[in-house]
């Protein structure tokens, strides 16, 4: 097991709506099928988790909006807390096995 938890956000309505709008083209993401997973440390308390949150979720927030759509100036201009409640579902899994024999790289780093 790793000292890591894992956040899963999934699209809410106002995501959904956001994305339709962008064209006309009707696509939007499916709120059911495969989502990032984000490690994020470990916590005790559910105080602690949203202190977590507090923390990471621009981050998120971003991520989640150049996956569907790359053109900052369409993202929303507010994207606090409350947004981020209204813009995703949020799943929390404390358990993280890590099956693999080999060294856990960010491939993300330079």
């Amino acid at each position: 097991m790793i000292n890591r938890s894992v956040l899963i956000v999934r699209p809410k309505q106002a995501f959904l709506d956001w994305a339709k709008a962008l064209d006309d083209s009707e696509l939007v993401p499916d709120p059911d099928g495969e989502m990032t997973c984000y490690l994020i440390p470990n916590f005790d308390t559910e105080e602690e988790l949203w202190e977590i949150i507090e923390e990471i979720h621009p981050t998120i927030f971003e991520n989640e909006l150049w996956s569907w759509h790359t053109d900052e100036g369409a993202w929303p201009q507010t994207r606090d807390l409350a947004s981020f409640q209204n813009w995703f579902g949020i799943e929390v899994h404390t358990v993280v096995e890590d099956l693999c024999d080999y060294e856990l790289v960010d491939e993300d780093v330079d």
